[in-house]
């Protein structure tokens, strides 16, 4: 007995499916996630991404200037928001403030916005301890890290005292 076509068709196409992990055919998804950024880490395993920083979130008016790669308190007691760099320029790294996870670039048309419509935070990252990328000018590597190391882009990641 023969099998129906679609049938056929059918199983080889859940197969393939099972065997990408569901949508995400050579590792991209339709949405421009990657695979691995939608299965959840293993216990134990940490965050990979080399542009996210942690800065205070006090407000204006405090002076504490905490910046750090792991979440944590502020020296003023108060958590820290999580960021991602959208640049550096200089020693001050530009960091979206929109909800954690967020991977989206510096809005062309207003630089004072990221690309998801929320403000942007200036840190300046002088004296912090950390080590990140300045490849010149306006880097867009974005690439910070508590130890020394490379960057994304073969220059060694710099720390400002």
């Amino acid at each position: 007995m023969r099998a129906h076509p679609l049938s056929t068709l059918t199983m080889a196409l859940l197969f393939l499916f099972l065997l990408a992990g569901c949508c995400c055919l050579g590792g991209r998804c339709p949405m421009g996630m990657n695979k691995s950024a939608m299965q959840p880490a293993p216990a134990g395993a940490s965050e990979t991404r080399q542009d996210v920083l942690y800065a205070c979130n006090c407000g204006p008016t405090c002076t504490c200037k905490t910046v750090a790669t792991q979440p944590g308190n502020c020296a003023c007691g108060q958590p820290m928001k999580w960021g991602h760099m959208l640049k550096v320029e200089g020693t001050e790294a530009i960091l979206c403030t929109c909800n954690e996870g967020c991977k989206c670039a510096l809005d062309p048309n207003d630089p004072s916005k990221c690309g998801c419509g929320q403000p942007v935070k200036r840190v300046n990252l002088k004296g912090t301890g950390l080590y990140f990328c300045n490849c010149g000018g306006s880097c867009f590597c974005n690439t910070s890290s508590a130890t020394p190391g490379p960057c994304k882009c073969g220059m060694p990641l710099k720390k400002v005292d």
